[in-house]
Order: C-alpha cells, then structure tokens, then sequence
C-alpha cells in the first residue's frame, strides 16, 4: 500500500473488550475533525465486557455510511492477533494489516479447555492475503510506562497511514487519555510510531 497521505481512508480496528479499541477510533476521529476532515465512525462490541470481539469502523472523507464494506479497508489496526484473521474480509487487495502480536488469552484457553493459535502462523496466514507488519505493542506500552497503554502504541504505528498529522493525532491523545497518563501514552505514540518507520 502506498503511505502517502490521502484525504479518504478507511480505517476498521479490532481487538477484544478491555483493549482500549474504541479510545483508539476517539483519538482518530477527534485529530480528524481537528483537521477539518470528515469523519464517520461505528462500533460493535456485543460481549466486550466479557472479552468478545471489538470492531470498529472509522472513515475519514467519506461521504457514504459508516460501515465499511468488505474488501474496502485501506488499513486493519488488529490490537490481538486472532481478530486480525477474524476480519481480514474487510481489507481492500491493497490493504495493509498491523497486528499486535500479544494475545488476550480467553478462559476457554487459560482453563485449558483448548488452545490458541501460534501466533507465527497467524501472521504467516495473513502474509498469505496482504501487507502485514507485525510487532509486540504490548511490550512497547510496558516500555513507555504501562502496558495498557498499547492501543495508544497502535496508534502511533497507524499513523504514518492516517490523513491527520502526528502532531494533531498527539493532541488528541492527551485531550483524551486520563491527566495522569499523559506522558505514558505520548511515550507509548512514539514507540508505535518508530516501530512501524523502522
């Protein structure tokens, strides 16, 4: 996919409740509408609360619904590795899909009632059907200071993708982080941000 900047992009993020996935689509729709841009966004989060499946839509310029259609993705932030897979129906053939490679271990697996996909041929799968670039946001977040701080990571690591500028997206991160996290999650932008430039 071509990361020079566009005035339409769409945008679907998924993760599991718990993860942070719908402050992340805050961050990005409020740094877009500080840039004057349109945007519309949507949420499924069904079970969240108890760890379900987490999607979101975000549409920058666009002047149509705001359900992303399949196959209409320019980007999938997956902020567990399974959702990634889940919903890569949404990526455009061009599409490029940046997974966190940490996963949320449900009960079904840490009971030991089945097991979790290796992660390796999670993203060889994907690797098979798009871009992917794939790193640990969780360790990064621990690094800048605490791991839930690991949406804001795939945050930074979109953002190279993203119409609104770093610094305007940063803006919306302390605007809407808690006060006492603000230097955390700046940091946790950061790491995204050097990790996926690297």
């Amino acid at each position: 996919m071509n990361t020079e900047k566009n005035s339409k992009f769409d945008l679907i993020i998924a993760g599991v409740g718990g993860q942070g996935t719908i402050l992340a689509s805050d961050i990005i729709g409020k740094a877009a509408v500080k840039e004057k841009l349109s945007v519309r966004a949507a949420e499924t989060h069904g079970m969240a609360q108890r760890g379900g499946s987490v999607i979101n839509h975000v549409r920058v310029g666009c002047e149509l619904g705001s359900m992303i259609p399949a196959k209409g993705a320019d980007v999938l932030l997956a902020l567990e590795p399974s959702e990634a897979l889940r919903y890569i129906d949404y990526m455009s053939e061009d599409g490029v899909i940046i997974v966190n490679t940490t996963p949320v271990l449900p009960v079904t697996v840490t009971s030991g009632l089945c097991g979790y996909p290796d992660v390796d041929q999670l993203v060889a799968a994907m690797r098979k059907k798009r871009e992917v670039i794939a790193f640990d946001a969780t360790a990064l977040a621990a690094e800048a200071g605490h791991p839930q701080s690991m949406n804001v990571v795939m945050v930074g690591a979109v953002s190279s993708y993203l119409p609104a500028s770093s610094e305007i997206l940063l803006e919306s991160v302390k605007e809407l982080v808690p006060a006492k996290t603000v230097d955390i999650n700046v940091k946790a932008f950061e790491l995204g941000k050097k990790a996926i430039l690297e």
